[in-house]
Parts: C-alpha cells; sequence; structure tokens
C-alpha cells in the first residue's frame, strides 16, 4: 500500500515537472517569438521612435535682407543679439523660475510685461519663447552658471534687426515688430517658422515678402531634459534680399537739421527718376524700441506726445497746399482757356462775386494793381487765382489737377499715405451729401477750403512740373525704377517753360515773394511760396500772429527744384503754424539745395558721418520738439 503511494507521487511530480516545462519551454518559444518580432519586424519602428526622443528637428531663421542707401550705407542691418530662451512645457511653476531669473540677472517690470506679450503670442506648444532680450555679458554669466538647475531654459544668439539711424529713418523705414495674433491668423505659417517678427510700417512692410528669405531647418540632439547637446545636421536658411533705395541718409539729416525743433516735413525726390532723396517728419522716434516689443509705458508716452512723434507728417499730413499749387492750377487754367498769358486782373486787394458783399480778400492788403499770370505766380496774388477759378468751374479745376496726382496715394512702395482731398462737386455730394457752392470755387483756387494734401503729393506735383509735364510715381527703392512717367496733358512746351520761368520769378524776381531766401545764388532755383491758413478770420478781422495760440498761426510752406534749367532735386516743405512761406519755409529750403548742389555736388560727394550720428541723437532726445 505505502509502495503504491509513493509510486503515484512520483508519478504525479514527474507530470507536473513534464508541464512545468512544456510550459517553460512554450513562454520561452513566446518569448524569443516576440524578441524575433522586434528585433527584426519592429527595429525600423522603435528605431524611430528613440530617434524623435532624443533629436529635434528645429526651424532656422534666415536673416533679413538689408536695406540700403543709394551709397551703400546700411539703413537697416541684423546684429547678434543674446537671448534668454523658454520653452514653458518643461517648467512647473513659471512664477517660481522668473523670480530665480530675477535674482541673477537684471530683470525689469518692462522685461516682465515683454515676456508675457509673449508668452500670449507663442504659435505652437514646445516653441521657444523670448524671456529676455540683448543679454549682458555679465548678465550670461550669471544665467549660464546655474542654466543646468532650469529645465526649458536657454540662451542662444539670433540675429535681430537693427536701425543705426532709427531717428531720421523711422518715417521712411518703419520697422519690424513681434508678429500679432492677427498677423499670425493671416501669414503663411511654414515661412514664418524661424522667425518671430514681421515689416509693419515703411520699406519694411513694403517689401516684407523680399527682405524675409526661406527658413532653414536643424536636427539637434537633446538630454533626457530637453536640453539641445549637440547639432547633427544642418540645412541652412537663405538669407532675404536686399533693398536699394534712393534714399540718401546724408540729406535726410539735412532735412531733420533744417526743421530743427519745428514740427513738420520735408520730402526731396531726385526728378530723373521719381526716387525718394530724403524724407522727414518732425518729430520722430527711435525704430529700435518697437523691435523686441516696445513697453506699454514706452508708448503710452508716445502716444500721449502733445507733439505727436509717431505721425508721419510726410505722408499722413494733410494740410491746405495754399499757393503752392498757383502754378498747377496755372497751367490748368491756361489749357481750358479760363485765363491766356496776356490776360490781366485789377487787384485792388479783395475780391467780390457779383451781387455777393463777401471780400474774399487777398494777402496783400492794397492789392496788387494789374496783374498778369506771370505776376500773379511771383507776387502769389490770390485776387488774380479767386478771378481764374470762377471762370475755369470747379469742375475743371479738379479735372486738370488730377494730372499731377491730387486725391490719391502715391507710389508703388510707399506704405500708408493718404489721397488728401481734391475738392469737386462729386466729392462734396458723396462725402457730405451737400450741393457745391460758387465760393467754395473761389477759395479752391488759392488751395484752401476743402483742399487738403500731404508734403509727398506736393512733392509729386512739382516734380511733374521740373519735369516739363512728365508725371512719375514718387518711390524709394531703384527696384522700382520702370516707369519712364506719364505726359500731363496740360497746355504746350512753351506754357510750361514759362511758367518755370515764373517760379524763378519767385526767387530771383525783384518783387518775388521769396527773394531773400535767394540772395548771392549761384545756381536758379525755380519754386512756389505758400501760407495755408488754420483759422479762419472774420471779415472785419486782421490776422495778428503775435496773438494768436502758436498752434493755430499759419502753416508755412514752399516747392521748387534746382537748378531750374536742369533740375537735380525738387523739394516740398511744410514747417507747421510756421507763419509766412517766404520767411519762414523757402529760406529752409534754400539750405537743403545748397547742401545738396553745393555740399555734396548732388550727391557724388560722400556723406559726413560725424553730423549724420550728431542729428540722430538729437532728434531723438527728450522734449526734443517744441512743445507749446
Amino acid at each position: 500500500m505505502e509502495f503504491s503511494t509513493g509510486v503515484r507521487e512520483k508519478n504525479l511530480i514527474q507530470s507536473r515537472v513534464v508541464v512545468a516545462a512544456l510550459g517553460g519551454l512554450v513562454l520561452l518559444s513566446l518569448l524569443f517569438a516576440r524578441l524575433i518580432w522586434l528585433q527584426l519586424v519592429e527595429t525600423e519602428r522603435f528605431q524611430t521612435a528613440s530617434e524623435a526622443n532624443r533629436l529635434q528637428t528645429l526651424p532656422v531663421g534666415p536673416a533679413r535682407g538689408l536695406i540700403i542707401d543709394r551709397n551703400g550705407v546700411v539703413l537697416a542691418e541684423n546684429r547678434p543679439n543674446l537671448q534668454l530662451l523658454l520653452i514653458p512645457e518643461e517648467v512647473t511653476d513659471l512664477d517660481e523660475l522668473i523670480a530665480e531669473v530675477r535674482q541673477r540677472i537684471e530683470f525689469t517690470d518692462s522685461d516682465a510685461e515683454r515676456f508675457a506679450k509673449n508668452l500670449k503670442t507663442r504659435r505652437r506648444p514646445r516653441d521657444l519663447v523670448v524671456v529676455k532680450d540683448d543679454l549682458s555679458e555679465s548678465d550670461a554669466a550669471r544665467i549660464a552658471v546655474d542654466l543646468f538647475r532650469f529645465p526649458g531654459l536657454q540662451m542662444e544668439a539670433r540675429p535681430t534687426r537693427y536701425y543705426p539711424y532709427g531717428g531720421l529713418t523711422a518715417h521712411s523705414l518703419g520697422y519690424v515688430g513681434r508678429l500679432s495674433l492677427d498677423e499670425l491668423k493671416r501669414i503663411e505659417e511654414g515661412r514664418y517658422a524661424g522667425t518671430e517678427t514681421i515689416g509693419k510700417l515703411g520699406i519694411e512692410k513694403a517689401y516684407e515678402d523680399a527682405l524675409l528669405g526661406q527658413v532653414g531647418v536643424e536636427r539637434v540632439e537633446t538630454s533626457a531634459r530637453g536640453q539641445i547637446m549637440r547639432s547633427v545636421d544642418r540645412e541652412d536658411p537663405v538669407p532675404g534680399a536686399d533693398i536699394p533705395l534712393h534714399l540718401d541718409i546724408g540729406l535726410t539729416a539735412k532735412l531733420y537739421d533744417v526743421l530743427g525743433d519745428r514740427r513738420g516735413a520735408i520730402v526731396a525726390i531726385d526728378p530723373m527718376n521719381g526716387g525718394i532723396l530724403g524724407l522727414a517728419s518732425a518729430p520722430t522716434y527711435d525704430a529700435n524700441s518697437f523691435i523686441g516689443g516696445i513697453s506699454q509705458a514706452e508708448y503710452s508716452a508716445l502716444q500721449v506726445d502733445r507733439d505727436t512723434p509717431l505721425f508721419n507728417r510726410a505722408l499722413r499730413g494733410q494740410y491746405p497746399p495754399g499757393s503752392t499749387i498757383k502754378p498747377m492750377i496755372g497751367l490748368v487754367g491756361l489749357h481750358y482757356g479760363a485765363v491766356s498769358w496776356k490776360s490781366e486782373y485789377f487787384s485792388r486787394g479783395f475780391f467780390q462775386l457779383p451781387g455777393n458783399e463777401h471780400k474774399y480778400r487777398d494777402w496783400k492788403e492794397w492789392g496788387h494793381g494789374r496783374v498778369n499770370m506771370d505776376k500773379a505766380i511771383i507776387e502769389s496774388c490770390d485776387t488774380y487765382f479767386y478771378d481764374m477759378a470762377v471762370r475755369l468751374g470747379i469742375d475743371q479745376m479738379s479735372e486738370g489737377m488730377k494730372h499731377f496726382g491730387f486725391g490719391r496715394r502715391q507710389g508703388r512702395d510707399i506704405q500708408g499715405d493718404l489721397p488728401g482731398i481734391l475738392p469737386s462737386r462729386d466729392w462734396k455730394r458723396a462725402a457730405r451729401n451737400e450741393s457745391w457752392y460758387l465760393g467754395e470755387t473761389v477759395i479752391s483756387g488759392i488751395g484752401q477750403g476743402f483742399w487738403v494734401t500731404t508734403p509727398l503729393q506736393l512733392a509729386a506735383a512739382t516734380t511733374a512740373t521740373a519735369r516739363r509735364g512728365n508725371f512719375i510715381e514718387p518711390h524709394f527703392s531703384v527696384l522700382e525704377d520702370v516707369d519712364a512717367g506719364a505726359p500731363v496733358p496740360l497746355g504746350t512746351s512753351m506754357d510750361w517753360e514759362r511758367m518755370i520761368d515764373a517760379m524763378e520769378g519767385v526767387l530771383h524776381g525783384e518783387t518775388g515773394t521769396a527773394r531773400d531766401a535767394a540772395r548771392s545764388l549761384n545756381y536758379r532755383i525755380a519754386g512756389k511760396t505758400g501760407t495755408a491758413q488754420v483759422v479762419s478770420i472774420g471779415q472785419e478781422e486782421e490776422y495778428d500772429a503775435d496773438e494768436i495760440e502758436e498752434r493755430f498761426r499759419d502753416h508755412a510752406l514752399f516747392v521748387g527744384f534746382a537748378p531750374a534749367d536742369a533740375p537735380r532735386i525738387v523739394v516740398a516743405l511744410i514747417i507747421e503754424n510756421g507763419g509766412s512761406g517766404g520767411s519762414t519755409a523757402a529760406p529752409a529750403a534754400r539750405k537743403v539745395f545748397d547742401y545738396w548742389l553745393l555740399d555734396r555736388n548732388g550727391g557724388a560727394s560722400p556723406p559726413d558721418f560725424d553730423y549724420i550720428a550728431t542729428i540722430n541723437q538729437r532728434v531723438l532726445e527728450p522734449n526734443h520738439a517744441d512743445s507749446n
């Protein structure tokens, strides 16, 4: 009995051993099969996943193209900018991290504000966010020592836009700034994968597509904590194209020097090709302030400044043109037969419409006596043009002045300019739903009433005159030199030459309104002064600048070109509340002509860079502009 029991137990044990052995063999077979599957079949998938954990593909932003003046001077460049960057997903407590950063480097409230904006406009998860721009060497050293302690935090040198003459070029070049949420919705995201900025204004915006370049790619090896260890391979980005301009930085500095502490604008054009040689709008601001994202405090200070430095007076300032457009209106009047060169008018100091007691006064109280077209231009006789305007009519006046570019935006690469107002019956009906009155025609004849223009428009119209009746669109870049201009279908070649002779008389004639500005000149200027009324003066009142608040005084204007027989530069200038065009604006223009034609020999001589730097520094000084 005991024997049989022992045999059964032995058999049971043996059976269990066999079953266990078979089970183990099956498990080993399954494990071996799985190992073979992973090694032979799934190798590529797991290798890819492993590589994905170890390697990251990063976009590499291209260097933005340079903007260069006519002499090869770089006006917008890229300089190395050591940035402190962050991947927020790798940070457990963002506030604590920023507190740690504050303890190690200079990190102001403005820096914190910019960081918050950068964080808000981040496009994708795990995108790097700029914590602080322009780290100093000492700050970089202090943060580098402890960088290993802060996952997600890193330093990198990136090219950043810089304007060496940021105060002189702000209103022409504009600036780049951080992509806004609205812009992020409109852009082609792939093209901007490696950059955070976009052209906001001016040349930077007009040529954004060319300046941007093409994004590159870099594969980097990262640690388990996400920190970049080394670069594996790289496809270099393609830099943006350089944009050459007609702009001359030396002349631009001179324009600002001439304006001084006064509010105003000057546009200078090369009449040979329509290229803008210089543009100034005073006061101005430093375009570099906007590149990394301007703080709210800085921006608010610019916005509330009574002198409006952010406002581009050259392109967006809409002023009554005053008497500066009399040569153009004169040519329109000649074309339509409202007057001839022989026509005369007796000026007694005021003009009246038949059956109307209202007196439209001349600037010269006692009048100019017997006046023809030549004398009307040279002495700027208002009553002559009142009479001609009535003979011409607003419809023909408006139609003729369209050919000079009034009432429309200018140029192919000019951003943000306004069209002004070219008054007409149709305009008033559309804008105000009102009928046109004859008295409005009268004052339109001297560039007042509803008529407003920009300094750029005045420069373009004067360029057409300098070109003897050939209109060419003003533009900044030499890339736009494709248009030979279009004939202005007004008058004869004799009419244009004689009108230019009359404009020479404004400066060189014995009774010219700008004769004092042309004394001792060894070249000839053709020009026209203008004085634009800011506030209305009653019928029985006299204008007394000393009794009027400075900001309500007349604007001083001048348009002209030189040398008169073979023009090399056209200038349109306005000094806000400057008073008389003859005594204020014309002498300022004379300084511009002298600089370009004598000091610089038409731009052939190199500019004085010490002078340019001095003017740039001066225009950026606090409270530079008159704030009365």
